[in-house]
């Protein structure tokens, strides 16, 4: 089966700068407000969102991280094949700073668990905000919810979804369904 298109090149960047927009609302110049993206998806996303606040926002700092999640996953010994780590890169304290935790899809809720416990190592913030870009409602383990949403999905445990974007800006969201056993 072919993949449905949830969301298309265009329409992401519409999303993107809404979704900048809102940031700026409550972080003003971003002088006290650090951004980290969760790898490996969130990211190229987290980039996306620090390159639209600039050409928003022009000669403003923003700080960008990485942070690699997976020694602070809670399936990390239980998987048959060995995690192999990410990079993480945070080149400033987020002691006392405003963070926005960035992922690209929120599903059940495991990751940005892992990623507040790994953000701790960095410093004690003042606040944590949560932004993604698909929003997979009601599929949640953990209690959280995000602060920002690019979009809201309702799906079935049987579908996927997948952000793919590139280095050329270009991306699109996709929506991917295995048939059941039972059909």
């Amino acid at each position: 089966m072919r993949p449905a298109t949830l969301i298309d090149s265009e329409h992401l960047t519409l999303i993107t700068r809404r979704l900048c927009y809102q940031l700026i609302e409550n972080h003003d110049d971003f002088s006290n407000t650090a951004i980290l993206g969760l790898q490996p998806r969130g990211v190229a996303y987290a980039r996306r969102i620090q390159k639209t606040l600039q050409e928003i926002l022009p000669g403003q700092e923003i700080l960008l991280g990485n942070l690699d999640i997976t020694f602070h996953r809670d399936d990390f010994r239980r998987r048959d094949i060995p995690l192999a780590p990410n990079q993480t890169e945070v080149n400033f304290l987020i002691e006392g700073k405003k963070v926005i935790l960035v992922d690209d899809v929120l599903y059940t809720g495991r990751t940005i668990r892992a990623g507040m416990d790994a953000m701790l190592s960095f410093g004690r913030p003042a606040a944590v905000e949560l932004l993604v870009l698909i929003d997979r409602r009601f599929q949640r383990q953990l209690p959280i919810e995000p602060t920002y949403i690019g979009r809201s999905v309702d799906s079935y445990d049987n579908q996927r979804v997948e952000v793919k974007l590139d280095a050329e800006g270009e991306g699109k969201v996709l929506l991917y369904t295995t048939p059941n056993n039972n059909e």
